[in-house]
């Protein structure tokens, strides 16, 4: 599967460098978040890759529940088992936790699906920033820290009506989509629903945390928005 790419293992652990989580970033995700650049000070290896690579190996159930509970960086080596049970947890050698998840129903190792499954999802969690999360902020009058914007995933859970799919695509439930916020600290909550041949068959969502909130300036998020858009082409174009 194309993910192996993005992975190394060894003795049955997986190991993540800085330039396989840079690069899965960017080319799978079109996710520019500073935090997973290879010259990253708090280097982070992308939650969604951590996703990707845990169905890749354990295979899809009709409803998974992810939740993650620690930074990867690329010194980490994770245990990740072939098989899950009801809950699974993925620790390092130091015994942390790093991602848990809970499965039930139907199981499937259809690669053809699962690809499916991760790239579409993917795509679609990589743009969260700015294309969704702009306009939640703006709408709720919030922002995140201009000068450090800290936006963490918290958890995500997929609830198929069936696994006997080829394919899957996600499109973005805006009217179950909302930002809620208490002092600086606020959660996204982001609902999609997953299709077949344009039949609704599954529904999802993904939790976000945003941290450092302060009152919405339009100023200063088009400089943030700037900075991040100029990251990108500046990318695109030393390809």
């Amino acid at each position: 599967m194309f993910i192996e790419e993005y992975y190394s293992e060894e003795n049955q652990k997986v190991n993540f460098t800085r330039q396989q989580a840079s690069d899965f970033a960017k080319e799978i995700a079109d996710d520019f978040n500073p935090i997973h650049n290879v010259d990253a000070k708090r280097f982070c290896v992308p939650g969604d890759l951590l996703f990707a690579v845990a169905l890749s190996k354990t295979g899809l159930c009709q409803k998974m529940t992810f939740n993650f509970s620690g930074m990867v960086t690329d010194s980490v080596s994770l245990n990740i088992p072939e098989k899950v049970g009801l809950e699974t947890r993925i620790v390092g050698d130091n015994d942390k936790e790093y991602l848990n998840f809970n499965v039930s129903g139907d199981h499937t190792r259809c690669e053809t699906l699962i690809e499916s499954l991760i790239r579409s999802y993917v795509e679609f969690s990589g743009h969260t920033y700015p294309t969704i999360l702009c306009d939640l902020m703006k709408k709720n009058n919030v922002m995140i820290n201009p000068a450090r914007p800290m936006i963490m995933y918290e958890s995500m859970n997929i609830d198929l009506n069936t696994v006997d799919l080829q394919s899957v695509s996600l499109k973005l439930n805006e009217e179950e989509t909302v930002l809620t916020h208490e002092g600086k600290r606020g959660q996204v909550k982001l609902k999609f629903d997953l299709l077949s041949d344009n039949k609704v068959v599954g529904h999802g969502i993904k939790y976000m945390v945003l941290s450092g909130l302060r009152e919405y300036d339009q100023a200063a998020m088009d400089d943030v928005n700037k900075r991040f858009y100029a990251m990108k082409d500046a990318y695109k174009a030393a390809e």
